[in-house]
Formats: structure tokens, C-alpha cells, sequence
């Protein structure tokens, strides 16, 4: 009789069991569905419903990839693998298309079902709408980027919010900077916002050609110019057609070129070597130096006529020194680079490596730094970047003084670059940890090892 109550009260738990199962399922906010063996959907939640916009009475009995049409049901499914392996996948990115055809970003979570028994017969996967995060991440993004140039410098985020009003303009732009600063990428960020996006970009690094060559080399030149002049040649004004053509290193320029650019910017003509007929130029000038022009035109070096010629629009690239806040940033945009040109997976770079990117000078700006993390890129193989992987002229390994070790070298860096990532977000700590990449408490425990001195109330509080 014991064992008949017994059974009784069991029969009657079961079905409350799955009654409260089935309550948690539909209050939850991610969408959770089930297969057969044959790939057909047997449960569906009201999370489900929302996200993918079909009711749940059409999705039943249907084969999955007819419902969600995601990214990963042609190549690389996950409930798939699941139940082939019977090893669960957390959280793997991917899209659905809705009921609406909209791309949904999801993350999928999936695992093995089985009986009583323990026999596989389906499987379940839950899903998470990421519009909102994915959102955010855009949102987030476009603050920090214009283009290619990316930056969460205030010194950038100034030049970012006047560039698309550069861009729209067709007037003349000058922009300055030290050496691997990204001039060039600046002038091709302008290019690419403007509406002759679809036209020719057209570098010229003025500096580098003798006159006689940088005249045909932007002129063109007609057959019989000069000897070896077999036969036409046009010249980057002209290949730019209703483009951008961009002068780098302008300040090299000679008197006599000077002279020349002076005339076609006065007329918006040109004529090629050994040619009677002008041509006209219709495209914007963009042009850049790292020289300083108010003393070259002091010293009668640079005509200051052609100098306001080209400083209608006038762009300053700060130095990697005084934006050292975009050094994780861009270290990050770098790897992601090279992942894609290589097809690697480097996972990034580890705290103690970023802090002494942080503690360098980098006299060659980012192009010294794209350098340095290339070169760690190869040397890391699939791990996260260390110390070990970085150049010894940043490490200091290869310059050590005498009675250094490794150690103190690394330590002195280390203790330099907190400090100054402490100063510069005004002794904020919070701030200085997320900029260095560390937990807060890991930056208290460096403060105390290194005994940096900090003012009594950090950067949170008015004084």
C-alpha cells in the first residue's frame, strides 16, 4: 500500500515538475528551443517568438534552418557539433534573419537532450538577442573611430568631429605632424567621407623625388618632351581626375616647384612637359608635412603665398606621446589586422607587455608602434603577446646599464608607465587601470610595490 502511495505521489510531481519547467522557460528573455533527432523543432519559448518574429504554432514540427535561416546552419552548426560530440558550446556568435528579413545578432548556447535512459534524442539550444549590445558596440565604436584613424584621445576626438565638414568642402587642406603619425591615413579618411569617395585617391611623397622627376611625375609629360620621351605619359594630376590627390612632405618642395603648384592652385590649370595646351585640375589638393611652415616661410624657405594657398583648411595629427590613451586601442585595432592577414587567432596582449607600450616614448609614432606589434605578432604564435615578444629597444633587455638586471629594467618601466597613466587621467585610479588594461586591485598592489606617491583624493572628486 506504502508503494502504491509511493508511485502515486511520484506520478503526481512529474507533471509538475514539467509545469514549473515549462513557467521558467517562458519567462526568461533568451529564446530556448528543442529538436528531434530529424532536425525538427519540438518546443519553442515566447523568447523565441519575439526575437525571431514566428509564432510558435508555425515553428513547431519544422526543420530548424527553415525557422532561424541563420549564418551558422549552412556551415558550422552548433547544435550540430553538439550533438555529434555531445559536448556543450557556450555562447558562439552569430545572425539569424527575423520573420521581418532582419539581421538579428545572436549568441547561442546549446546542449544534448536524452532519456531517462540516457539516450541522445535531440538536442537544445538557447540564443540571445545582441541588437542592443551590438548597438552599443557601434555606438561606441563611431566615438572612437572616423575611418580608418581610430582614437579615444581628446586631441583626435577634436579632429573628429570637424572632419566631415572637411571632407564636404572642396577646399584646400594642410596637415601637419611629426613623422608615422598618420598623416597619409588622415588625408584618406578626408577622401573616403567626401563625395569623391568613388573617385581616384593619389599619393605623391614629394620629398622623395629630385625636382626634374617630381615635375613629370605630377605633370605628365607629352612623346619628344625629352629624350626617352617615346611616348605620352599623364601625370598624377591628371590620373587624380575629380579626385584627391595628396602631397606629402610639401615642405621639401623646391623654390621652382613651389612657383608651378603656386600657379596651378592660383588658375586650377597644369600643362605637361613638352605640351602647348593647359589642362584642367579638378581635383582637391590635400597636402601634409612634418616640417614646422611658419619657420620655413620666416626663413624665406617656403613662398608664404603659396603657404596660405595651402593652409585654407588647417589638421594637426598629435604625436603618439600626448595620445597615449589610444596606445591599448590601436594595439588592439593591430592584432585584429594581422589576424585577418594572417588568418591567426593571437588572443591580444597581456597587461605587463601594454604597460611598457605605455612607458615608451615612440619617437616614430604609430608607425613604430604597428612595427612593434607586428613583430611580437610573429613571435607569439597563437598565445597572448608578452614582454618576451616585444622589441628590446622598448623592453630596454638589450640596453642594459651596468649593475642592471632584466628585472629592474622591467620594474622601472612599469612604475613609469603607471605613474603616467595615473597623472593623466588626474589620479583617477579606476581610470588609469582600465587605460592600462589591469584590475583596479592589481594597480593598487603596483602603487604600494613601487611606492608612488598620489595625492590624498583621486580624480573622482572636485577640489
Amino acid at each position: 500500500m506504502k508503494e502504491k502511495n509511493h508511485h502515486s505521489a511520484t506520478g503526481a510531481a512529474e507533471p509538475l515538475q514539467q509545469s514549473a519547467t515549462e513557467a521558467i522557460l517562458e519567462s526568461i528573455s533568451d529564446g530556448v528551443f528543442t529538436v528531434d533527432k530529424s532536425w525538427k523543432i519540438t518546443s519553442f519559448n515566447r523568447a523565441a517568438e519575439d526575437i525571431t518574429g514566428i509564432p510558435r504554432k508555425e515553428a513547431l514540427g519544422r526543420q530548424c534552418c527553415e525557422v532561424f535561416r541563420s549564418s551558422m546552419c549552412e556551415t558550422g552548426c552548433a547544435l550540430e557539433k553538439t550533438i555529434k560530440t555531445g559536448k556543450p558550446i557556450i555562447n558562439r556568435s552569430g545572425f539569424i534573419i527575423n520573420s521581418e528579413g532582419s539581421r538579428i545578432p545572436i549568441s547561442v548556447s546549446t546542449a544534448v537532450l536524452r532519456n531517462e535512459k540516457g539516450k541522445v534524442i535531440g538536442g537544445a539550444e538557447t540564443f540571445r538577442d545582441l541588437s542592443e549590445v551590438e548597438g552599443l558596440r557601434k555606438e561606441l565604436e563611431g566615438r572612437f573611430r572616423m575611418g580608418d584613424l581610430v582614437s579615444r584621445s581628446p586631441l583626435m576626438e577634436a579632429i573628429f568631429e570637424i572632419m566631415p565638414a572637411v571632407a564636404e568642402s572642396p577646399s584646400t587642406v594642410l596637415i601637419l605632424g611629426e613623422t608615422g603619425t598618420g598623416k597619409e591615413l588622415a588625408a584618406k579618411t578626408i577622401h573616403s567621407l567626401s563625395l569623391r569617395a568613388d573617385e581616384p585617391f593619389v599619393a605623391v611623397n614629394c620629398g622623395a623625388l629630385p625636382d626634374t622627376l617630381l615635375e613629370s611625375e605630377l605633370f605628365g609629360y607629352k612623346a619628344g618632351a625629352f629624350t626617352g620621351a617615346v611616348k605620352d605619359k599623364p601625370g598624377r594630376f591628371s590620373l587624380a581626375g575629380k579626385g584627391t590627390i595628396f602631397l606629402d612632405e610639401i615642405g621639401e618642395i623646391s623654390q621652382a616647384m613651389q612657383v608651378r603648384l603656386l600657379r596651378i592652385l592660383q588658375e586650377k590649370t597644369f600643362e605637361p612637359l613638352g605640351s602647348v595646351k593647359s589642362e584642367r585640375l579638378e581635383a582637391r589638393i590635400i597636402a601634409a608635412t612634418n616640417k614646422n611652415m611658419e619657420k620655413l616661410v620666416d626663413d624665406k624657405v617656403f613662398r608664404q603665398d603659396l603657404y596660405y594657398r595651402i593652409n585654407v583648411v588647417r589638421m594637426e595629427i598629435p604625436p603618439l606621446r600626448k595620445r597615449k590613451e589610444d596606445i591599448a586601442l590601436l594595439v588592439d585595432n593591430f592584432i585584429k589586422k594581422f589576424n585577418r592577414l594572417q588568418n591567426r587567432r593571437v588572443p591580444g596582449m597581456d597587461s605587463q607587455a601594454l604597460s611598457l607600450l605605455m612607458a615608451h616614448d615612440w619617437p616614430g609614432n604609430i608607425r613604430e608602434l604597428e612595427n612593434a606589434v607586428e613583430r611580437a605578432f610573429i613571435l607569439c604564435g597563437d598565445n597572448e603577446i608578452s614582454l618576451k615578444h616585444l622589441p628590446p629597444e622598448i623592453t630596454g633587455i638589450g640596453h642594459l646599464s651596468k649593475g642592471q638586471d632584466i628585472r629592474s629594467v622591467r620594474q622601472d618601466l612599469e612604475a613609469r608607465a603607471i605613474s603616467e597613466a595615473i597623472e593623466r587621467n588626474n589620479y583617477n585610479r579606476q581610470a588609469a587601470a582600465r587605460e592600462l588594461g589591469i584590475h583596479k586591485s592589481t594597480l593598487f598592489r603596483k602603487i604600494k610595490e613601487y611606492g608612488i606617491q598620489l595625492p590624498e583624493q583621486d580624480g573622482r572628486y572636485r577640489r
